[in-house]
């Protein structure tokens, strides 16, 4: 008996110990709202639908591995950015000289103000790409897996460098 309650007293303390907010994604976080801005799509080559699904993906991320109420101004994190590279490049060639890949690679800029601790702001830039086959056009479903794949990558080292600290 003297072990279990021992355990149970340990199980106790470890939980009452415990402060601050923590999301699913074990990040403490201590604000309550979140701002995110829309990101303009400021690279040379553009794409219409960047901006609009990136700001949307970033959103959605905060809102699921976070407890934080999205709010349109005042919040006591913010985010704010553009998006400032849109390229497709080769990164594969066959025998006689032609594209066999492409790589399609977004770049965002991002200021991140932490209102409760101005220590945790920044601005940096996030990139990712997307690989596909030289035969395939850049639109449509091929479009849809590229953005999902680069803004899965992006979004989430967002969060790790702002409220994760990672």
């Amino acid at each position: 008996m003297k072990r279990k309650e021992i355990f149970i007293l340990f199980i106790l303390s470890l939980s009452i110990g415990s402060c601050g907010i923590y999301s699913l994604s074990g990040a403490k976080i201590d604000a309550k709202t979140i701002q995110i801005d829309y990101f303009p799509n400021n690279a040379d080559l553009v794409e219409p639908t960047l901006s609009q699904k990136f700001t949307l993906a970033l959103q959605d991320l905060f809102l699921q591995q976070s407890s934080l109420e999205l709010v349109k101004t005042g919040g006591e994190l913010q985010f704010e950015g553009e998006v400032t590279g849109y390229t497709i490049r080769p990164t594969a060639s066959t025998a006689d000289q032609t594209a066999a890949m492409n790589r399609l690679t977004v770049t965002v800029k991002v200021r991140f103000y932490n209102n409760l601790n101005e220590e945790d702001n920044f601005e940096k830039s996030f990139s990712h790409y997307y690989d596909f086959d030289a035969n395939q056009q850049l639109v449509g479903g091929t479009l849809d897996d590229a953005f999902t794949e680069i803004f899965d990558r992006i979004t989430q080292d967002i969060f790790n460098a702002s409220v994760a600290k990672w």
